[in-house]
């Protein structure tokens, strides 16, 4: 029997701009390109099956991964600022590095991610899942983590100057 979840996960998945996906899927060099030609466009890959996918450095800007599957993905130094992920499978990522400032990150799974360095300044991580996450040295500044599950995870040195840290 399918779950809700499932049904509409798969219906995202039909959400997504095929040319986007496929674009993305050539590699980070010749999207970044395309990216710098095409400024004016946000990139649709809501609902994209990305697991284990080699994102490093990839201009995100903006982008719409709303439900993506990023599960093992490498997004080492990606810039995902303003970018929206929620409900999106971050779980396991390589998000060390990464610039998410004011990402959209509302109800994502990002359990044992690793974000040593990341750039959370201004995110919204209502009700994210971040058990057992790597935050070493994260900046969290203006975060809002309002039912956040950190559960776990390692805020070794980081910035939570001004960051919403409450639980329902």
């Amino acid at each position: 029997m399918r779950t809700l979840l499932h049904n509409r996960a798969e219906a995202r998945l039909t959400m997504a701009n095929q040319s986007h996906v496929q674009m993305l899927l050539q590699g980070v060099p010749v999207w970044n390109q395309w990216r710098a030609a095409h400024p004016e466009i946000r990139p649709d890959l809501s609902g994209a099956y990305l697991t284990g996918a080699d994102l490093t450095e990839a201009d995100l800007i903006k982008a719409d991964l709303t439900g993506a599957d990023l599960t093992q993905a490498s997004l080492h130094a990606a810039d995902l600022t303003e970018a929206d992920l929620e409900e999106a499978d971050l779980e396991e990522a390589d998000l060390t590095r990464v610039t998410l400032i004011k990402a959209d990150l509302t109800e994502a799974e990002v359990n044992e991610a690793d974000l040593s360095g990341a750039n959370l300044t201004k995110a919204n991580l209502t009700n994210a899942a971040l058990r057992g996450a790597k935050l070493v040295k994260a900046d969290l500044s203006e975060a809002t983590c309002i039912g956040a599950d950190l559960t776990g995870a390692d805020m070794t040195g980081s910035d939570t100057t001004g960051a919403i840290f409450e639980h329902p």
